[in-house]
C-alpha cells in the first residue's frame, strides 16, 4: 500500500477512489502439465496478503473490492455502478497480463487508462539507455551502468482520504477451498515460515535488519540452505508487490548509517539489482523469454519424458542434492537460490529436458513467483538467456561446499521412523 505509484496518483487525482483485486481463476486452473498454475503455497500466501491489505486500505479509508473472476468480467460492471472515469494500475508487459488489459482497453471506450512502470529500483525513466532494446546483454554491464548513472527514487507516502470515500462493501475475500485446495499447515521444517501481507514484510525487515542484524552478514550466509535467516527472504513479498524494491534499498541505506556499511550490506542492493535486470531483459525480449530457444536462438536437443519429470519433481533423481532441494519444493512452496541453481542445472544440463516445464513448474510452485526473475534464471542457467559462460554445475561438488555436513540432506531425505 505504501510506496504504490498507482495508488498515490489514484488519491492524489479523483475524488474518489476504490481499490480492486480480482483473483482471476485462470491462475488457480490446471495447466497444459497436469499441474496447478499456482499452488496451494502461493495461493495462501496471496490470500493472507489480500487480508492485511483490505484492512490496511481500510485505515487509509479506502475500500478494498474482492472478486473471485476475470477482471474482464468484474471491471465493466463496477465502471457502470460507480460511474468511473479512470483505472490507475501498475503497467505490465508480459502477455497474460497485457493480454487482460488490452481486451478492457477494446471493450472501454471512455475510460482514462492510467498506467505507471513500478516494481524496479531504477526507474524506466532514470536508467542510462534511451531504449529498451540498447539494455546489455551483460549484467554487470548494466550494472555499473545504473550504479553510476542512477539515483534510485524515493518512497511515496498516500496521504489518508475522508470517511466519506468509504463505499459499500459486501465482497469476500476468497478461501483456499473456494479456490479449489485443501486446507493445510505451514511445514514445520520450511525455511521460508512467513504470511503475505505488507505489514509481515516490514517486520521481517525489521528482524532481519535491525533486530538480529543479520544484513551485516548476508553475503556471506545468502549461500546457506536452512533456517529461516540465512538470506533476506524478502523476495515473495517483493514478488507480489507487498513492498517495493525502493523500500528495501532506503531500508539498507538507514542501516548502513546507523550500523555501518560493509560488502554484504551492498550485496543484498546488488541482488535487488539482479531483479531489475531480468524486468528489463524481459522487456528487451518480449516473449522470446518463454521460448525454448530463449533470448539467444540458441538450439539445443531438448527432451522431454513425464518420467524424468515425474523423478525430479519427487525429488527420485540419482542425485541426493537435487532430491533434498526438490523434496524441500514440494513440501513447503520454497527453496534456497543455491538449491534453485543446482536443480535447474540438473534438469536442463546433465538431464536436457525441456527448461520451460520445468520452469512451469516453479512458476506453480514457488510461494515468490516472479515471471521475469523465474524465466529470466531459468533460460540463464539452461545456456538460452544471459549466461556469457554457460555454466554446468558440478552437483556432488555444490553439495560438498554448500551442505559439507550433510544437515539440509538429512533434514529432508531422512524418513520418519514412524
Amino acid at each position: 500500500m505504501n510506496d504504490q505509484t498507482a495508488l498515490y496518483q489514484a488519491v492524489k487525482e479523483s475524488e474518489q477512489v476504490i481499490a480492486l483485486f480480482c483473483f482471476d481463476p485462470r491462475h488457480f486452473a490446471e495447466t497444459e502439465y497436469g499441474f496447478k498454475k499456482t499452488e496451494k503455497f502461493r495461493a495462501k500466501f496471496l490470500m493472507e496478503t489480500i487480508q492485511e491489505l483490505r484492512h490496511n486500505l481500510q485505515q487509509q479509508q479506502i475500500s478494498l473490492l474482492v472478486y473471485l473472476e476475470k477482471p474482464e468480467v468484474i471491471i465493466p460492471k463496477l465502471i457502470t455502478d460507480y460511474n468511473i472515469e479512470a483505472i490507475y494500475l501498475q503497467k505490465e508487459w508480459t502477455s497474460e497480463e497485457t493480454a487482460v488489459t488490452d481486451a478492457l482497453k477494446s471493450a472501454l471506450k471512455n475510460i482514462t487508462w492510467q498506467e505507471t512502470y513500478d516494481q524496479f529500483l531504477f526507474h524506466p525513466e532514470d536508467i542510462p539507455y534511451t531504449e529498451f532494446k540498447k539494455i546489455p546483454e551483460v549484467f554487470t554491464e548494466f550494472r555499473k551502468q545504473c550504479e553510476k548513472m542512477v539515483r534510485v527514487k524515493s518512497r511515496l507516502e498516500t496521504p489518508k482520504l475522508p470517511d466519506s470515500n468509504l463505499v459499500e462493501n459486501t465482497t469476500v475475500i476468497p478461501s483456499l477451498t473456494d479456490l479449489g485446495y485443501e486446507v493445510f499447515e505451514t511445514h514445520p521444517k520450511t525455511a521460508f515460515p512467513f504470511q503475505g501481507g505488507e505489514n509481515q514484510a516490514l517486520a521481517r525487515i525489521e528482524a532481519y535488519f535491525w533486530e538480529t542484524k543479520k544484513l551485516s552478514v548476508y553475503k556471506k550466509t545468502r549461500n546457506g540452505l536452512v533456517g529461516k535467516d540465512y538470506s533476506s527472504k524478502l523476495s515473495a513479498w517483493l514478488a507480489n508487490g507487498s513492498i517495493s524494491a525502493r523500500t528495501i534499498y532506503w531500508e539498507v541505506k538507514r542501516y548502513e548509517k546507523e550500523i555501518g556499511a560493509n560488502e554484504d550490506t551492498y550485496w543484498l542492493i546488488f541482488e535487488l539489482i539482479w531483479r531489475d535486470y531480468f524486468k528489463y531483459i524481459s522487456l528487451k525480449h518480449g516473449n522470446k523469454i518463454f521460448q525454448l530457444q530463449g533470448i539467444l536462438g540458441k538450439n539445443y536437443d531438448w527432451k522431454f519424458h513425464p518420467k524424468a519429470f515425474q523423478q525430479w519433481t519427487n525429488g527420485q533423481t540419482k542425485e541426493p542434492f537435487v532430491n533434498a532441494n526438490m523434496i524441500e519444493l514440494q513440501q513447503t512452496g520454497w527453496m534456497s537460490n543455491r538449491g534453485r541453481q543446482n536443480v535447474a542445472s540438473f534438469w536442463a544440463k546433465e538431464w536436457e529436458q525441456d527448461w520451460r516445464i520445468a520452469a512451469a513448474y516453479f512458476e506453480s510452485m514457488l510461494i515468490d513467483y516472479d515471471v521475469h526473475s523465474n524465466y529470466g534464471n531459468w533460460a540463464y542457467n539452461s545456456g538460452v538467456g544471459n549466461d556469457p559462460r554457460d555454466r554446468k554445475f558440478n552437483i556432488k561438488r555444490q553439495a560438498e561446499m554448500y551442505d559439507a555436513n550433510g544437515a539440509f540432506q538429512k533434514l529432508w531425505l531422512q524418513t520418519s521412523l514412524f
